[in-house]
């Protein structure tokens, strides 16, 4: 339990750098990375209430989602920004 909220927590900070950064520096490269490590956080709390508070539902398809989301997002911030 303490690795999963260790990894959401690094998750968040990475994430709250990258727009902090965005937010001063105005490169959309770092705004495209900061969400998507958003959407990774987001994945990871779903991995936490997945997998150690709602033992009864299936949450899997829904991490899945959000990850290739997250991954898409960064995806398009790399093609369209290191034109």
């Amino acid at each position: 339990m303490a690795l999963d909220v260790l990894t959401l927590l690094t998750t968040l900070l990475c994430a709250f750098f990258l727009l902090r950064a965005y937010h001063n520096v105005r490169k959309r490269l770092l705004l495209w990375s900061g969400l998507c490590f958003i959407g990774l956080a987001v994945a990871n709390a779903l991995r936490i209430a997945d997998l150690r508070i709602f033992l009864a539902t299936d949450l899997y398809t829904y991490r899945l989602g959000t990850t290739a989301v997250a991954m898409c997002l960064l995806l398009w911030g790399l093609v369209w920004e290191s034109q």
